[in-house]
């Protein structure tokens, strides 16, 4: 029996072909169309529903790097099921250098929304109605927030034991459990009985090359799990992700000037020294250390810091940190995948 058209937003996608289709999101003051911009690619062979999704909040634009990289992989030429790539999910974001909807909100604390709500309730329940409804899982691409920045890491919250079987191989060189919130995009899908990973890495409005490979390698991974491609291509991994089952953070003790000294990826101890808040007069310097063994998810990157504000992301682990980010970066550079001439 022949495999069925793959149908999007009124559009058909042939199986063997994929097709970008734009789905009408609203229209600015000036009267230009805003589109939500979906690549299909329907595998000739039967399989599984995947999305993957990047932009959620605007400045996150590491995550629109992965899906580019990513729809360019080779492995996608013999692809089982179909695949779901939005690079760019908040398209208002993204074009103004905003982490935001126009109107200030949150798109990742307005999920399911809905079909008369606020503009950003209008966008997230055309995200669900298009995009989760058809999937059976999702890949959800983040970074830091402005001035932050975080270790590629997996934050998960499972609903079945393939989920967590998803994330490990993904390979990232942590997995984070994490408490869903409500009105973001995982709590909103696990509802509708669709689990999703999200990635975090890197910072906003930014690249960098680790982020970017580890995202890459680690849809690959999770699809090659999902039968949805083979394992041609894919290096091996010596080193299991650090699982952590919560995390917190360490907050500055004053305002003042930040000098720090540790780094995202890397292990500390108890009483290990973070980092240092000065006053601009260099008269009072109050020190931020760690209260146990942990590994850094992420950290401050603003030298100005005021009271209270988050600077060091922990989470608690006696796992050896640095050895395993060591094999990570190796296994990276050695991969047959990453070939510099296709990356650039």
């Amino acid at each position: 029996m022949a495999r069925q058209n793959f149908e999007l937003g009124g559009k058909e996608v042939a199986p063997g072909t994929r097709r970008t289709i734009d789905l009408p999101v609203s229209v600015l003051s000036d009267h230009t169309p805003v589109t939500m911009s979906v690549q299909v690619i329907h595998g000739r062979r039967p399989g599984p529903v995947l999305f993957v999704s990047a932009a959620v909040h605007g400045d996150e634009v590491i995550g629109v790097e992965i899906a580019r990289r990513l729809l360019r992989a080779p492995q996608l030429d013999a692809l089982r099921g179909t695949l779901l790539v939005v690079p760019i999910v908040n398209t208002f974001g993204f074009l103004n250098n905003s982490r935001y909807m126009p109107d200030r909100r949150d798109l990742n604390r307005s999920f399911p929304g809905s079909e008369g709500g606020s503009l950003a309730s209008r966008l997230a329940h055309l995200f669900m109605t298009e995009i989760v409804a058809r999937s059976e899982f999702g890949i959800d691409l983040h970074s830091a927030a402005i001035h932050r920045t975080n270790v590629p890491q997996i934050r998960v919250s499972a609903s079945r034991e393939e989920t967590l079987e998803r994330a490990d191989a993904f390979g990232a060189p942590v997995v984070v459990r994490a408490k869903l919130r409500e009105g973001s995009l995982r709590a909103a899908a696990r509802e509708t009985g669709c689990d999703i990973l999200l990635y975090e890495a890197g910072e906003a409005l930014r690249f960098d090359e680790m982020s970017a490979r580890v995202g890459v390698s680690g849809i690959l991974r999770v699809m090659h799990r999902m039968d949805m491609i083979g394992g041609k291509g894919l290096g091996p991994r010596r080193a299991a992700p650090m699982q952590c089952a919560g995390s917190g953070w360490v907050r500055a003790p004053a305002g003042g000037l930040l000098r720090s000294f540790k780094e995202v990826g890397e292990g500390v101890e108890e009483g290990t020294l973070l980092a240092i808040v000065a006053d601009p007069f260099g008269e009072t310097e109050q020190e931020i250390v760690s209260t146990g063994p942990a590994v850094v998810l992420g950290r401050a990157t603003m030298p100005v810091v005021n009271e209270g504000d988050a600077i060091y992301h922990l989470a608690a682990t006696k796992a050896d940190a640095d050895a395993r980010m060591a094999r990570l970066a190796a296994d990276l550079e050695a991969d047959p995948m990453f070939d510099e001439d296709e990356i650039l």
